[in-house]
């Protein structure tokens, strides 16, 4: 699970991260943080449509490779 201060981090830098949700590459969601609470964040893509994900998943920059489920 995603740290507060790693969250807190991306926002303020606004760095570009890619949410790995699974093993398939094209279910990723790319995107800055906007928000987050325990259970959730919210991201916004490049569309500026905002989604709601959960702390569980991978949460990393897009320049770092992307990493296996």
């Amino acid at each position: 699970m995603i740290t507060e201060e790693q969250l807190d981090r991306y926002r303020i830098e606004g760095t570009p991260l890619r949410v790995v949700r699974d093993n398939i590459e094209t279910n990723d969601v790319l995107g800055i943080v906007v928000a987050w609470d325990a259970e959730s964040v919210v991201i916004r893509k490049r569309s500026r449509k905002v989604v709601k994900l959960s702390r569980s998943y991978v949460y990393e920059p897009v320049t770092v490779p992307r990493s296996e489920v």
